[in-house]
């Protein structure tokens, strides 16, 4: 989990560090009330996202050697999952700053629910279709073992 947990931390670092340099360009004084808006909960999000998916490792860390593990890997994975709902929300809101700045128009909404619908689908619909199949009566739950 902490490896699957190292590849979200680092895109989750760099999406905030941009985030959090945004404010000093020049540019940034043009923005509308609203994408102001947009960009502080971007932020907010992002700092959120980074809290939790940093939390498992600091979990960890503060649990090992008392002999809790199962409740460490427990408390990790809902981090996990919750992290995971964090980033994308702070993608979507991300996206919707970045898409109204550059086409000015109606269009950022309807191209960002279309990738947050991606983003669903990818990160959430696919692995909870898998796991109902192989939690269908009759499937069993295998672990897949090496094809002949």
């Amino acid at each position: 989990m902490l490896q699957e947990l190292r590849v979200a931390q680092t895109g989750v670092q760099i999406l905030f560090g941009f985030l959090l340099a945004v404010v000093f360009q020049p540019r940034f004084t043009e923005l509308s009330v609203t994408d102001r808006n947009i960009y502080v909960a971007t932020v907010l999000l992002g700092s959120a996202t980074a809290a939790t998916l940093i939390g498992p490792v600091s979990y960890h860390r503060l649990l090992t050697g008392r002999r809790v593990k199962p409740r460490t890997v427990v408390w990790a994975s809902r981090l996990t999952v919750l992290g995971l709902v964090l980033l994308f929300c702070t993608m979507c809101s991300a996206l919707l700053l970045i898409l109204r700045v550059a086409l000015h128009n109606g269009a950022a909404l309807w191209l960002v629910g279309g990738m947050a619908l991606w983003f669903l689908v990818c990160w959430f619909a696919f692995p909870l279709w898998e796991r109902a199949r192989a939690d269908a009566p009759g499937r069993g739950r295998r672990r897949p073992g090496p094809r002949a």
